[in-house]
């Protein structure tokens, strides 16, 4: 067995034989690279000991539910067999946002989270979490905010909208629900700056499993282990970037990488209109040249939206100057562009 099949099974094993910390990623050592990784190399899996659903194995370790059915998508949600093979994550493309306080990307269920740093430094590490956002009808609003409050155990208070909403399908609410199991904001709840209530919270034992979906009243919802984590770190006055990226496009170590996922419900797009997005975010990426990327691979990152970062182009790093003893940056290994690109669908498109 080579060196690096062997790192590979002892990641794959130490993965499987527990608990994943699943939150934590160490920033890219260049700055300018976008590319989170949980493990070095190979595909983390995890195999069962007992019959449980997809479910279960989600919030073991700490992904959302649609995260973990797009990258199992032959495995029965209600059903993993004892010992089958699970697929869990590992790199992530960071949000196209600022690198402090929290960016909330709604298109992929996730949160990310920059610990504070001292002024002048670049973030060392970032957090990532699974959560629920707003229904199609209940929009998890966009933009820049704030948490302006911290609430341990809170009470709810539902607005007068939602007891109709739940009166009209016969569970009616109480004007106020207490704390405790049932409270369906958890044991946590971080106040945004937003007119109508909205928060970052916990979830209730009931609506355990629909982290990681569109469920929620606008609000987002987190596991409680995770929503408990964040609150301790975070102060009052922390900023909250609120964005809708379901394609996103990074670096990491001269690689070139596109993730995508679904658009939300009542939003969909065609795979035109995926690739018209795409490929502008792939000239950006590369100082607004476009580089002769794998055709196939942009292809299948974009049908497939299994939400996991694709490599699509490789350029040459950078090159050490032997007379001067000082790094040069190689040009990118770009084609010219041509005139007419053939999309996916048969048809072409003009740049």
């Amino acid at each position: 067995m080579n060196i690096r099949a062997l790192l590979s099974f002892t990641i794959l094993l130490s993965v499987i034989s527990g608990q994943a910390n699943a939150t934590t990623y160490a920033m890219p050592e260049n700055t300018q690279d976008s590319v989170i990784t949980q493990y070095p190399d190979g595909i983390p899996l995890a195999h069962t000991d007992e019959d449980e659903t997809l479910l279960d194995v989600a919030r073991r370790f700490l992904l959302g539910q649609t995260e973990i059915v797009r990258l199992n998508p032959d495995i029965d949600r209600w059903l993993v067999k004892k010992g089958e093979i699970v697929r869990l994550s590992n790199k992530r493309i960071l949000p196209d946002s600022p690198r402090n306080g929290i960016t909330l990307n709604i298109s992929e269920y996730r949160m990310y989270y920059y610990p504070p740093t001292k002024k002048g430094e670049t973030p060392k590490q970032v957090m990532s979490y699974a959560h629920g956002v707003g229904r199609q009808d209940w929009k998890t609003p966009l933009g820049q905010t704030k948490i302006t409050r911290k609430i341990m155990n809170p009470s709810w208070h539902p607005p007068e909208s939602i007891r109709r909403e739940h009166a009209a399908n016969g569970d009616p609410l109480p004007v106020v629900v207490p704390p405790g199991p049932n409270n369906p904001l958890g044991t946590r709840a971080l106040h945004l700056a937003l007119p109508g209530e909205y928060r970052i919270h916990g979830t209730d034992v009931d609506k355990i499993h629909g982290i990681g979906m569109q469920i929620t009243h606008g609000c987002v919802r987190m596991y409680p282990k995770d929503v408990e984590e964040l609150y301790d770190m975070v102060a009052v006055g922390t900023p909250v970037y609120i964005v809708k990226q379901p394609i996103k496009v990074g670096w990491l170590d001269n690689v070139l990488y596109v993730e995508a996922h679904p658009s939300l419900e009542g939003e969909e797009t065609t795979l035109e209109q995926r690739f018209a997005v795409a490929l502008g975010l792939i000239e950006k990426a590369n100082n607004q040249e476009m580089p002769d990327y794998d055709q196939k691979a942009l292809n299948r990152a974009l049908t497939n939206q299994a939400g996991e970062p694709i490599a699509i182009y490789e350029r040459l790093p950078p090159l050490e100057n032997a007379d001067a003893g000082v790094q040069t940056e190689e040009a990118p290994q770009a084609a010219p562009k041509p005139a007419r690109q053939p999309s996916p669908t048969g048809y072409y498109r003009g740049y």
